[in-house]
């Protein structure tokens, strides 16, 4: 069940209703939007006794959430969320570029990579310190050193970090050092990990290779259980039948998960294809559906790189997309942020 409040009501009307919903038993999650509080009445018990918070002073309706996910549902919260990161808003009309290499592999590779991304325009460098491979033997980043690499990489040139996080006992590090946690596709459904997500960083949650949209939304519902409502989903690509790119990019997710959820969208084509012929295209067409960023890998010399060279465009490639982009920012209605 949610509790819209009444634009006026005050902290004392607010505090009633909660107190209340807990008194019942039931868990409360609080939403601030620009105009009114959302109290969300989350629990597996009976939801008649909730119908008497209509007669609470502030309260203004009561709406039954029918969908399996709660807090992440678009009827929770009429508005999109909007997150704040440094200088940086991720959602509500703006569109954010997140670029960077697949891991980071020395010094000179991620700070060259986040000049780059600096100059082109972009407003988050990407990089994985710690990297989930296929096959044991390929190259598994280089964990603690990447993640201070890229702490050197943010002071030189102010860009937001964004590394993937693997396991629970990488917590800590991973916090110190990002400004965004990437949960990946492989992780998506690793209940335990997301339960310890209660942290003071936004979460980027990739769409599993097989998952439905319900279950990323699920997955995002866990994260946001533990009281993390900083979450954008991206979407990656699934696995399909089709053998002419590496995954088939399900932009059709973009509007679904628009109406089905509040939460920002971000888009993956270079995972979500695995061509870099196909980047700059799907790219264009993840704006057009209505994301609120795209995430892309560039690397400086991509024959040489460790992982996902074939995927990861060189950076004149990038600087080249960064301005065949911005008709398309302007004519989505969005607004591409200039990097501070």
């Amino acid at each position: 069940m949610i509790v819209v409040m009444k634009p006026k009501a005050s902290k004392k009307q607010i505090a009633a209703v909660v107190a209340r919903i807990q008194e019942l038993g039931y868990q409360t999650h609080e939403n601030q939007g620009t105009t009114k509080t959302v109290i969300g009445a989350i629990g597996d018990k009976d939801k008649e006794c909730l119908n008497a918070l209509i007669a609470y002073e502030g309260v203004e309706k009561l709406v039954p959430i029918r969908k399996p996910y709660k807090l992440a549902a678009r009827s929770s919260k009429e508005e999109d969320t909007i997150i704040n990161i440094g200088p940086v808003q991720v959602g509500g009309g703006t569109f954010v570029v997140m670029a960077g290499p697949c891991s980071v592999e020395s010094e000179s590779q991620i700070l060259s990579s986040a000049e780059a991304v600096k100059t082109a325009g972009g407003h988050f460098l990407r990089g994985g310190a710690y990297k989930p491979r296929t096959s044991p033997y390929s190259f598994q980043g280089l964990e603690e050193e990447g993640l201070e690499l890229l702490s050197k990489a943010k002071r030189e040139t102010g860009l937001g970090i964004i590394t993937e996080l693997l396991s629970v006992r990488n917590i800590e590090s991973v916090v110190k050092h990002a400004d965004i946690i990437q949960i990946g596709a492989r992780n998506m459904q690793n209940f335990s990990l997301l339960k310890e997500l209660n942290v003071n960083r936004p979460i980027l949650l990739k769409r599993g290779l097989s998952s439905t949209l319900e279950e990323l939304l699920m997955s995002a519902e866990y994260i946001m259980s533990v009281g993390n409502y900083q979450v954008m989903l991206c979407e990656r690509g699934i696995r399909t039948f089709e053998t002419a790119y590496r995954n088939t990019l399900d932009l059709n997710a973009v509007p679904a998960l628009k109406s089905m959820t509040h939460l920002p969208v971000i888009v993956d084509p270079s995972h979500g294809t695995g061509r870099i012929d196909l980047i700059p295209t799907m790219a264009k067409a993840a704006i057009a559906a209505g994301a609120d960023g795209i995430m892309i890998e560039i690397h400086p010399d991509p024959p040489k790189a460790y992982s996902d060279g074939p995927q990861s465009l060189n950076i004149p490639q990038f600087n080249e997309l960064m301005e065949e982009i911005k008709p398309f920012v302007s004519a989505a209605g969005k607004r591409l942020l200039v990097a501070v």
